[in-house]
């Protein structure tokens, strides 16, 4: 029986790092009426979070079960059979992956498929057509504004798709309280990013900016937000962790590298600088001063071409001066951020369209845009790589295989993390 709107609903959120269990879970909350804790799994691979990462995300006090793509879609036929099957399933997670467990919730042929809802946890910069065309398939693309949603819904016309499932929303993390400056306080935030810049050179480079900004104005606290500590993983690979980077230089008392959750970050920041973090828009929304550096360009590669038209574009010269850019309001609105609609109906077509599907008697078929037929040689090699076979046997783990599995992933880390970056630089000399 399709669920009721008035009837809680059951969630499962199935994320592939920190940041995307953060997106997926307040995700689920947001555009369903789920009253219990969403269901949370996370993906074992190279940037599984850590419990520290996952509970500084703040959004659950339970933490989601480690899985294989495998274990999650046993977990979901499983819960059907039990009658707890699950109505509605967030997939935070690359496109990819997406698109293999699109298959694989296919081939689950499930009595009563849940509603399957997928999106972006920030700015889409970088692999707009192919990021949504392995998305597509999926019941409700969610777009974080109406820039977003425009794009989103042209490339799905564009290839011949239909482009109903794009829906309208907004980043479900923003809020928090309006800026408000404090009498005595000044403290500028740079929000950094694990690959954004990539290269030693330019990380080296924005560091060395901010430390020097520190130093010309002792008054004013510069903080370092990181993302993870030495050993944690996140989304992207930061080959040049600014923890290492800074052990060379000596940074002034009123300079210092911290943790923690983002929005408590914001609580304090009196002006957020970043190349092209979404934390930029999180502080936007609060009305926080916010900069967008040009130094190192203007580029796709950064991101921060997202931001032609803000206005928030400047340079560490004019913030050395004391420049603070002032947001284009025409930018923001587009941009889903400080708009004049009250934040919490940025999600009413989203939760109208969820509450839509699950009222149907049978939810159509999953019909992604990438098939045997229009994608030969590409889909078989995504559909290869994750190897999500259901019908094999589960493995009962005894506690030597549990260590030795964490060994060997701690060694799978390692190796992408800190042998491949080394032995691509030898094989640049």
């Amino acid at each position: 029986m399709p669920a009721s709107t008035h009837e809680a609903v059951r969630a499962a959120v199935l994320a592939d790092s920190d940041t995307r269990w953060k997106w997926g879970a307040l995700t689920a909350r947001r555009i369903t009426t789920a009253t219990a804790e969403p269901t949370g799994f996370v993906l074992r691979g190279r940037a599984t979070p850590t419990p520290r990462q996952l509970a500084e995300t703040g959004v659950s006090t339970t933490a989601p079960s480690e899985v294989t793509g495998a274990d999650f879609l046993r977990a979901v036929r499983d819960a059907e059979e039990r009658g707890q099957g699950y109505d509605v399933i967030v997939l935070a997670l690359v496109g990819g992956t997406v698109r293999a467990v699109l298959q694989g919730l296919a081939d689950l042929a499930l009595t009563r498929r849940p509603v399957i809802v997928t999106g972006y946890v920030g700015v889409v910069y970088e692999k707009l057509t192919d990021g949504l065309l392995l998305r597509h398939g999926a019941d409700v693309v969610l777009a974080n504004s109406r820039h977003d949603a425009e794009r989103f819904r042209a490339v799905y016309e564009g290839v011949g798709a239909g482009s109903d499932s794009v829906v309208e929303a907004a980043l479900p993390f923003l809020g928090g309280a309006p800026h408000t400056p404090e009498p005595g306080r000044d403290t500028l935030v740079f929000a950094a990013q694990p690959s954004v810049p990539a290269t030693r050179a330019e990380r080296s480079y924005v560091l060395r900016r901010l430390i020097d900004h520190a130093r010309l104005h002792p008054g004013r606290e510069v903080l370092l937000k990181l993302r993870s500590k030495p050993g944690e993983h996140t989304t992207h690979l930061e080959e040049f962790p600014f923890q290492k980077l800074v052990r060379d230089l000596d940074p002034p008392a009123n300079f210092r590298l911290v943790y923690g959750h983002m929005g408590e970050v914001l609580d304090r920041t009196d002006l957020l600088v970043t190349v092209s973090s979404t934390a930029a828009l999180e502080a936007l929304h609060r009305r926080i001063p916010t900069a967008i550096l040009t130094d190192l360009g203007v580029r796709e590669a950064l991101g921060n071409h997202h931001f032609v038209g803000s206005g928030l574009l400047t340079s560490f010269d004019g913030l050395d001066k004391g420049h603070a850019p002032t947001p284009d309001e025409t930018w923001l609105a587009r941009q889903g951020v400080a708009s004049d609609t009250p934040y919490e109906e940025a999600f009413d077509a989203a939760r109208d369209r969820v509450a839509a599907l699950l009222a149907l008697p049978a939810l159509p078929p999953i019909t992604p845009y990438y098939t045997a037929e229009t994608a030969p040689g590409y889909l078989p090699g995504i559909l290869a790589r994750h190897r999500l076979d259901v019908t094999a046997p589960e493995p009962r783990e005894s506690g030597l295989r549990r260590v030795v599995r964490e060994a060997a992933r701690g060694a799978y880390r390692h190796g992408v993390q800190r042998v491949a970056p080394v032995i691509r630089r030898l094989g640049e000399l």
